[in-house]
This record gives structure tokens, sequence and C-alpha cells, in this order.
């Protein structure tokens, strides 16, 4: 029997093959129509916006095709590298059903439970891994849980 985060996890990575097969009018039906949209990074960098609002013209090539997709609490985290940017993105699915989806371009993220243990320790759930970024400089953002 599949529990509900690893249903979600399966949503996710049914996105990115549908994506990747450039069926992005079949993947934007796996979003709510009123989906919370959240990017942090250059304007340029919003592919994945670009992609699924038919500006695709702009991409000449960028792929998502995930390194790795982990269930992190109620959230399914995926990165990946293409065309020399490092991306993260979080995605909250309901019901089967894509609700909110934050993209994080150049961006090291830790995704951090809070509030658990004691006031001030928190446990890291997921943690950043670009593989041609280890070494350089990119700025960190911690996501609370």
């Amino acid at each position: 029997m599949e529990t509900s985060i690893t249903a979600n996890k399966n949503v996710v990575e049914l996105l990115y093959t549908l994506i990747t097969r450039g069926e992005t009018e079949e993947a934007t039906r796996l979003m709510a129509s009123d989906l919370e949209w959240w990017f942090h990074g250059p304007p340029r960098r919003q592919h994945m916006m670009m992609l699924l609002t038919g500006q695709s013209g702009a991409l000449t090539g960028f792929r998502f095709e995930p390194q790795r997709v982990a269930e992190v609490g109620e959230w399914v985290v995926a990165e990946g590298e293409e065309e020399g940017a490092y991306w993260v993105h979080v995605w909250t699915v309901k019901d089967g059903v894509i609700t909110q989806f934050r993209e994080y371009f150049n961006t090291w993220l830790t995704v951090r439970e809070v509030g658990q243990v004691g006031p001030t320790k928190m446990d890291t759930l997921w943690q950043s891994e670009p593989r041609s970024y280890l070494g350089r400089s990119l700025p960190s953002l911690v996501l609370a849980v």
C-alpha cells in the first residue's frame, strides 16, 4: 500500500517525466489552478515558470532532470544541475495535486526541523548536494519546518 508521502513523491516524479517528454500541458494538470509559487534567484533563471506557462522558447535546451528526489516531511524536494546552474525545487502535494512550489537557483538550501527537541536544537532533514558547485560559494537559505 502506497503512503501519502510516497504518493506525493510519485506525483512530483511524474511531473519531471512529463516535462522531460515535452508534455507540459499534461504536467500543468498535476498542479492546482491557484498554485502558490515562490522563486529565489536571478529572474532570468525562472525556467520552470517559463516552461509551464508556455514561454519555453527562452529555455533553448534547459532540462529539469533531478539528480535526487526526496521526501522531507510533507514536502518533496528535488535538486539538479543544468547549464551551469544548480537548482532546488520544493513541492507541496495535497490529495494528488501540487499546491505549492518553491524554486531556488544557485542557492544552497538546508531544510531543518525546529521545536521538536528544544528551543536551540534544530535537526537537519535535508541539505543540498550540488556536485559541480562543491567548494564554490553559493548563498545559503534555511527552510524551517
